[in-house]
């Protein structure tokens, strides 16, 4: 077991009509005047937008607010986020949305008292000393960015997106009320699925072998959101496994799964290129990378491979044949990704096939010209992540 420190201080507040309680939660930690930031159209659309900014309003709580975030969150929009913050006085960044507003919240809080580019911190060219408080009222379980101190950006300039982890950003409340999920599409609902139990994948594939709580805990968790997904795609209005699953996504993502372990991380680093060059969801990217990382690397630990195979995948364990034990888990994760309507290829990811040149391009940038490498679980250089790439088209 590795020493490790936990920390969530992420005040939580999870039910029906939590989202009422939004001022007093904002007042609590020291909020006066809001920015409310938010996607697009279904946060009007659904009404909730108008609803947050009437509970702020009849709170006492002044705000402004700042739509537009997109999938892959970009830097441009951040920037105005942090003029409009510094014009109107702002103390206080709440999201309305999933991982990618949350995220965008998250950059806005880190520039607004920065004094050069908020972009220096995620190009690793400096650390942040301070942050505006940030929260979020959750709509899409996924990134699990309402517990973590994690956040992604895309930055136009390049198609370069980097993620930033820092304490500082790390949300002061989520407002959590699983009702708000119902009316997320299927293919949204599915890729955040995907991406909250790969967040805990990352940290299982581990060469640490001796933390067996930690392991069992996130067997737990891939296995309910595993068993939960399928009764939401039948039937949005679940309520029971909605909740579940907008539960899992945050301790997916908190640190939980990975105290006394070091993770890996490097399907993370070489979907997040996929994500910048192609604008996909980055849910259904992890699922076409997945399982050719999976191959490429599980002879460095074969019983990680076959433990998982066997206490998530529930294969049968051939003890006589662990690479067999080993791939049918690899393949029955695939099965999975397929009955909820995620792809397992590149192909099937973008329509059509990668090339050589797209490859070549994508390590270039995901090693930063050749100078890092990526993972732990195995140690990846450019020409193993153009290998990987490969193997996923």
């Amino acid at each position: 077991m590795k020493d490790f420190i936990y920390y969530a201080p992420t005040e939580v507040v999870f039910g029906k009509e939590a989202e009422q309680q939004v001022a007093r939660m904002v007042k609590k930690y020291g909020g006066h005047k809001v920015l409310v930031h938010y996607g697009g159209r279904s946060a009007k659309a659904s009404g909730l937008l108008d609803e947050i900014c009437g509970y702020l309003r009849d709170g006492g709580v002044s705000f402004v607010t700042l739509g537009g975030v997109v999938p892959n969150p970009r830097l441009s929009l951040v920037h105005e986020g942090i003029d409009l913050v510094h014009k109107e006085q702002i103390d206080f960044i709440l999201a309305i949305g999933g991982g990618s507003v949350i995220d965008s919240s998250k950059a806005i809080a880190l520039g607004a008292v920065y004094d050069g580019d908020v972009w220096d911190f995620y190009d690793s060219k400096a650390q942040p000393t301070a942050c505006l408080p940030v929260a979020s009222v959750l709509t899409l379980p996924a990134a699990g960015s309402e517990m973590s101190e994690a956040s992604v950006i895309t930055n136009e300039d390049g198609d370069i997106k980097r993620g930033f982890s820092n304490e500082l950003c790390r949300p002061r409340f989520a407002i959590m009320n699983p009702e708000r999920t119902f009316t997320l599409p299927p293919y949204q609902t599915a890729a955040g699925v995907t991406d909250m139990m790969m967040h805990t994948m990352e940290r299982y594939f581990s060469h640490d072998n001796d933390m067996t709580l930690t392991d069992n805990l996130a067997e737990a968790v891939l296995r309910t959101m595993k068993e939960c997904i399928p009764a939401v795609l039948k039937n949005p209005s679940d309520y029971r496994n909605r909740a579940q699953i907008m539960w899992g996504g945050s301790l997916a993502h908190n640190g939980l799964t990975g105290c006394g372990l070091i993770g890996d991380w490097a399907t993370h680093q070489i979907e997040h290129e996929l994500s910048a060059m192609f604008d996909v969801t980055h849910g259904a990217g992890l699922a076409a990378v997945w399982p050719s990382w999976a191959r490429y690397v599980m002879h460095e630990d074969l019983t990680r491979f076959v433990r998982f195979a066997v206490n998530v995948m529930d294969v049968p364990n051939d003890y006589a044949n662990p690479e067999a034990t080993a791939l049918r888990g690899i393949e029955r994760i695939e099965e999975f990704y397929r009955s909820i309507g995620m792809p397992t290829s590149i192909h099937e990811l973008i329509g059509r096939d990668i090339t050589d040149e797209e490859i070549h391009e994508m390590a270039r940038k995901c090693t930063r010209n050749y100078t890092i490498t990526h993972g732990n679980f195995k140690v990846l250089k450019a020409e193993d992540i153009e290998e990987i790439y490969r193997m996923a088209r």
